[in-house]
């Protein structure tokens, strides 16, 4: 008679995207692998999802958190298809895909062709009004600037070094800004976009790096491609929460403990021990609930967690807690279309810090994506706050409208009131990985090297777009369980 296999139990504590990617990798090993696997996902709020929101209103689909996945970092998508969503999922407009950019008070194209911090195409650059003369100039010597020892430094040292000033206050911050909501004087290039630091070593040049791309990409649309192919970013007809509804709907009920908030984390053994993936979990909540468990997998901000592992090691909880986070918002402004006098010829625009506005910057959504208003209206969403602006987010909420409507009665030329306003604040939400992160990741994994039963996800460390939480929250689901299977 063979032995029957002891059920492995893991809790996972917040059900935001990486929580519930987390879950659903455990449910596929579980029946992958004719393994028993039980979790349990507890969330303190009413819904899952975290920052991920997408509701109906009036024939308007309003997004308040993301409206964009990334389809060059692939995890997200494959999920969405193993989850049977891939008739769901629409991408960007073919028509009118490019996106503006403030200056002194005016919308200006971003040059076609300009990737973040540099431009690929000459003419394009040559032509746009974005930049000075004298700025453009700065810009070409950047094929000339010897490359530096790769090595991290911020944005801005970054920018500045190789493109000047002007291309960071005009382009490269506000840019990345509306991707980080960061400052980029903190900002660390090395575990954001290590690229552009890659591409210096390489080929001694950021411009030169991308011309060659584009020749290279240009060459292989010559010679034809094959399978599906997305734009750069995709969404779902009915919005961003299409993936959360499709998990949740697929997790066992019983496994989701919803409006349950875990109040403190305990294990069985101490880091004096030797570290075993044997330790037994103790978890309770709000609700005097305890509950025993084989793993735990905090899916919470790193701040969040700080508090729950600060009883059993108060130096790792001090590194989590040094993960600083900012705060944002976001608004969407529903308006007839005769009342907006701009063409809307694009997705969007992004304001530059310096243009001292309230708005960072703000998507044209049913230009963006179908559906996402009746025909003969529009859908604006604008984004405030940020590391950089936090003032703006301290502002209640008819302060943030009025801010709002008269940056867009400038810069569109919106005079009428909005049909309605929806506000979602999402306070200390988006990590900010500033200088010396990537050191602190090394210091965070070394602590977590005496809890081999322990797993950190988020957007706080290795990632903080849907697609890097939905690799981190499946990879830890698997490291769980093969630390369990070979102890």
């Amino acid at each position: 008679m063979s032995e029957q296999k002891k059920t492995f139990r893991v809790a996972i504590i917040g059900g935001g995207i990486s929580g519930l990617a987390a879950a659903n990798r455990l449910l596929d090993i579980s029946k992958e692998k004719n393994t028993p696997i039980e979790f349990v996902l507890f969330e303190a709020s009413s819904r899952l999802g975290g920052v991920i929101r997408s509701e109906r209103r009036d024939g308007f689909l309003l997004e308040y958190g993301p409206d964009s996945i990334v389809t060059e970092k692939p995890e997200a998508v494959n999920l969405a298809k193993r989850l049977g969503l891939e008739n769901e999922i629409i991408t960007t407009n073919d028509a009118n895909r490019r996106s503006f950019i403030v200056q002194n008070g005016k919308l200006h194209p971003v040059p076609e062709g300009f990737h973040l911090l540099a431009p690929s195409m000459v003419l394009p650059f040559v032509k746009t009004g974005v930049f000075s003369l004298r700025g453009k100039a700065r810009m070409a010597l950047e094929l000339f600037i010897p490359r530096k020892e790769n090595e991290d430094e911020s944005l801005a040292d970054f920018v500045r070094r190789r493109f000047g000033q002007e291309a960071l206050e005009r382009m490269a911050q506000p840019m990345v800004g509306g991707i980080y909501t960061a400052n980029p004087e903190k900002l660390s290039l090395r575990a954001t976009m290590p690229r552009f630091l890659d591409m210096e070593a390489k080929n001694g040049s950021v411009i030169r790096s991308l011309f060659k791309a584009r020749r290279k990409q240009n060459q292989s649309l010559d010679k034809g491609t094959s399978g599906a192919r997305y734009s750069l970013f995709i969404s779902f007809k009915e919005g961003i929460q299409t993936l959360v509804d499709a998990l949740e709907k697929r997790l066992p009920p019983e496994s989701l403990k919803l409006n349950t908030k875990v109040l403190s984390v305990e294990i069985t053994s101490s880091k004096s021990q030797v570290p075993s993936a044997n330790d037994v979990w103790r978890i309770l909540t709000d609700k005097n609930e305890t509950y025993l468990f084989d793993s735990v997998c905090l899916a919470l901000p790193a701040h969040a967690s700080a508090e729950l592992v600060s009883l059993i090691d108060s130096d790792f909880a001090d590194e989590l807690k040094s993960i600083p986070y900012a705060s944002s918002a976001t608004m969407n402004l529903a308006f007839k279309r005769e009342d907006v006098p701009h063409k809307l010829n694009g997705f969007g625009f992004v304001v530059p810090f310096i243009e001292k506005r309230t708005v960072m910057a703000c998507t044209f959504c049913n230009v963006k994506y179908a559906g996402r208003a009746p025909d003969g209206f529009v859908l604006l969403r604008a984004f405030i706050g940020g590391d950089l602006q936090p003032d703006m987010f301290a502002l209640d909420k008819a302060e943030m409208i009025e801010g709002v409507r008269r940056d867009l009665k400038d810069l569109l030329g919106i005079t009428a009131s909005p049909l309605f306003v929806e506000t979602a604040k999402w306070g200390r939400s988006m990590a900010q990985y500033h200088l010396g992160h990537l050191e602190r990741i090394e210091r965070i994994n070394k602590n977590l090297k005496a809890f081999p039963s322990l797993k950190l996800i988020g957007n706080g460390y290795n990632g903080a777009g849907i697609p890097d939480c939905v690799r981190i929250g499946e990879t830890a689901a698997e490291e769980l369980i093969n630390s369990h299977q070979t102890s």
